[in-house]
């Protein structure tokens, strides 16, 4: 490995894709990285992990792997196909699932005019006020009776 190598990555017969740390990196925060980009220890190789589930997409997610602790400030030495630097992975197919068409249509009609809000006011215009009634020219009378003796149980 080179001097200031924090990470390696590589090929292994038995174990698949493989990743290290070196003594640069203290060992509980490569162990939490690692574990993060879905590495697991592996049992009697100290400092050894091995990619979980690498026929589920290994090289790209080793890639990705790779990518992400360059982007902590980490310095990493991968194997040619690993290293996201030196290898481009298959190109991604392309599914034809109508999203631009479906965008195109959203720009056309947002460009467009609307009815719901109107360029100009319109041509009859609401009342300013409600209307005041007016007011009595007699006076209301009120009745009121007195309770008889108060209180009634």
């Amino acid at each position: 490995m080179q001097p200031g190598t924090h990470f390696a990555f590589g090929a292994h017969d038995t174990h698949g894709v493989v990743a290290s740390f070196t003594s640069s990196v203290p060992a509980h925060i490569a162990h939490w990285y690692l574990e993060r980009e879905q590495f697991e220890p592996i049992p009697g190789e100290r400092g050894l992990y091995r990619l979980n589930e690498p026929e589920r997409d290994g090289s790209r997610r080793t890639r990705q792997a790779v990518d992400d602790l360059r982007l902590l400030g980490y310095t990493v030495q991968a194997d040619m196909r690993l290293d996201p630097a030196l290898s481009t992975g298959p190109p991604l197919p392309v599914l034809p699932n109508g999203l631009p068409e479906r965008r195109r249509r959203l720009a056309q009609a947002a460009a467009g005019r609307t009815t719901q809000r109107r360029a100009t006011p319109p041509t009859t215009s609401a009342p300013a006020a409600r209307p005041i009634p007016p007011k009595p020219t007699y006076a209301p009378t009120v009745h009121l009776t007195a309770p008889s003796g108060g209180r009634s149980r």
